[in-house]
């Protein structure tokens, strides 16, 4: 399978950056875009960004476009969420997702698109 795995998350002031990183291992050639989804206490989990290998396409949800950035490395296997002008509202759990079908399908935002999950990494933007 693929296993993924992110880091990169922390507490951060409103109008703060954080870059969260996501390593794949494993069958890393079945994976044909990756995304990051959030999920915050009491709310289900929602799409934020993804993007296909390579990086020639990328979507954002409407509540971060313009301040969070998805981007890859294929040589390292790693995707990164660049993420700036941080809200209290961005508060949540940040997964890593990668997906080997369509990228219609991704950009639905539906979780059942994306086949492999990391554990997590917690994102609390407070001051």
């Amino acid at each position: 399978g693929v296993q993924l795995v992110e880091s990169g998350g922390g507490l951060v002031q409103p109008g703060g950056s954080l870059r969260l990183s996501c390593a794949a291992s494993g069958y890393t050639y079945r994976i044909k875009y990756m995304g990051w989804f959030r999920q915050a206490p009491g709310k289900e989990r929602e799409g934020v960004a993804a993007c296909n290998i390579g990086g020639s396409s990328r979507s954002y949800a409407g509540s971060v476009k313009g301040r969070f950035t998805i981007s890859q490395d294929s040589a390292k296997n790693t995707v990164y969420l660049q993420m700036n002008s941080l809200k209290p509202e961005d508060t949540a759990m940040y997964y890593c997702a990668a997906a080997t079908g369509s990228w219609c399908s991704v950009i639905s935002w539906s979780s059942n698109a994306f086949g492999y999950w990391g554990q997590g990494t917690q994102v609390t933007v407070s001051s």
